[in-house]
């Protein structure tokens, strides 16, 4: 064989290696022959002139198919599901925000010039490729080379021989056709649904502050996997010794999120409106639809509606659209402390500041907190001040200012990550129990609960997505609903049966209605 033909064997396995890389984001194994690297070696072959303007279309095709077959693992370990074009264009903003709150501007920048690159680097190696197949392949060639590609497209049906590009393709086509009917089909639901278009009063909470504290990323996997266990069952028994001596009744159980790993407010709406909100879509189509939310329902029950939201520093037009009377965002706490990486704020701060403001604001109040502590990165993890009179507006959280490693250095280590995200859990449980043991006296019903399981990284590939619900009272009577069987999972004390999978998220404001609602 001479040396011309070897070289373009070599380039085509080559270019056949880089065409089986989207089969990375597709379900099942992945196949040793990829369609596309013989249609492309007969393409070049059939050329009349020199290729180079289609050899540069396939270069910077290749390069934005990596870019979204990156993003595909990206998303997967994140958030627990695949890429889906269809959503993601709406958070691209989101994501640049984590990105630079962990890793600073300059750090975000470094990272987006290293990601181009790659792709550049990988669209060079195509090139180069394709010329070299051009270059060595004899026209005669074209045609058998076409015929060939057409009887291995008909075996593609087999394991060894596949076309992961244009299944790539196809799956994402797939998906957005897929993903706008859903949505239609959410929009005519809830216009169908008059029934539940008109606030319900809460009656039975009439006189009574009811506050619901999401803790980021406090899922189930806290209890079902070690090193996760040892962390937090200690903290709960403490959490159970704690609020009874304060003379505090608590029951615990589980509700399933519609996501993991993040987009928190999809979790938080689903609790507020009573409908599975799996989606920035269905989030969207929710909030201009007018539907009501237990925001509504407090408002007519006479609650003021508070909003507390520490990691918000930007506008907020969504939080309009519930109609919160008032909105707390970062700007609005007064916080004179450093921030911590992504955390604008520790949550001990936030609960601090919050329990002022209940001793200021007369009559029954409503109030959404989104607790931001044990949000990724988990470094750094701050100690719990046990004199919280000594927290004023935060300057005393200076002095950890800075301390910790750099949250690009911990992520190299995906053990000690877990670590962290198991001690940031127990940090922001342990100031939420604080803030309970201090400031829930009469008439008043609090639920401390996760808005979603933490990323794939943390809870392995396919984790139930419970979290976890705590229901406190000084009340037993405000408590013992959740107790009634209606909601599988719950249980006196600060554990969830850890047999019974918990109910959709979705389900909670339903439950409210039935329970303190009018008869």
């Amino acid at each position: 064989m001479d040396r011309s033909r070897i070289l373009m064997a070599i380039a085509f396995l080559l270019l056949n290696g880089l065409l089986l890389v989207p089969a990375l984001a597709l379900p099942g194994g992945t196949p040793w022959l990829a369609v596309e690297a013989l249609a492309i070696w007969a393409a070049l072959a059939l050329q009349q002139r020199p290729p180079g303007r289609l050899i540069g279309a396939l270069a910077a095709a290749y390069s934005v198919l990596v870019l979204l077959v990156g993003a595909d693992a990206l998303i997967r370990e994140s958030l627990g599901r695949g890429l889906n074009l269809y959503l993601e264009v709406g958070l691209v903003d989101a994501a640049w925000h984590l990105l630079r709150t962990n890793l600073g501007v300059a750090g975000a920048i470094l990272a987006l010039i290293l990601l181009a690159m790659v792709l550049a680097a990988l669209a060079k190696l195509f090139m180069a490729l394709t010329a070299r197949l051009a270059r060595h392949s004899p026209e005669a060639a074209g045609k058998p080379l076409l015929l060939i590609t057409g009887l291995v497209a008909a075996t593609a049906v087999t394991p060894w021989v596949g076309s992961p590009a244009l299944a790539f393709v196809a799956n994402q086509g797939s998906l957005i056709a897929h993903t706008h009917r859903t949505t239609e089909a959410f929009a005519e639901q809830l216009r169908g649904q008059a029934a539940g278009r008109e606030p319900r009063a809460l009656v039975r909470l009439a006189d009574t502050d009811v506050i619901l504290a999401f803790i980021e990323s406090y899922g189930i996997t806290n209890l079902t996997d070690e090193p996760y266990r040892s962390v937090m069952a200690p903290r709960l028994d403490a959490m159970a010794d704690e609020l009874a001596q304060a003379g505090l009744t608590v029951a615990t159980g589980r509700l399933e999120s519609p996501i993991q790993g993040g987009q928190s407010w999809l979790g938080h709406l689903s609790v507020l409106s009573g409908q599975w909100i799996e989606n920035q879509l269905a989030y969207e189509t929710l909030l201009s639809s007018d539907y009501p939310t237990l925001v509504d329902d407090f408002r007519r029950t006479g609650h003021e509606t508070l909003a507390v939201m520490p990691a918000i520093t930007q506008p907020w037009p969504e939080g309009k659209l519930l109609g919160y009377d008032r909105i707390f965002d970062h700007d609005d706490l007064g916080y004179q402390g450093p921030p911590f990486n992504w955390v604008t704020m520790p949550d001990q701060y936030t609960w601090h500041w919050f329990g002022r403001q209940r001793t200021e604001r007369p009559g029954p109040m409503f109030a959404e907190l989104a607790l931001i502590s044990s949000h990724a990165p988990w470094v750094p993890i701050l100690p719990v001040l046990e004199q919280w009179d000594r927290i004023g507006d935060g300057q005393v959280f200076r002095q950890w200012e800075g301390a910790g490693e750099a949250p690009a250095s911990l992520w190299r280590e995906p053990d000690r990550v877990r670590e962290h995200y198991a001690r940031a859990t127990d940090y922001a449980l342990a100031v939420a129990s604080g803030f309970a043991v201090r400031h829930l006296g009469d008439n008043t019903l609090m639920f401390v609960l996760g808005d979603h399981q933490p990323a794939p990284l943390i809870t392995g590939e396919g984790a139930s997505r419970d979290v976890i619900v705590h229901v406190i009272s000084s009340d037993p009577a405000l408590v013992a609903p959740f107790l009634s069987g209606e909601l599988p999972g719950f249980r006196p004390g600060t554990r969830p049966d850890m047999d019974t999978a918990g109910a959709p998220m979705s389900r909670f404001r339903a439950f409210l209605h039935q329970h303190y609602g009018a008869p």
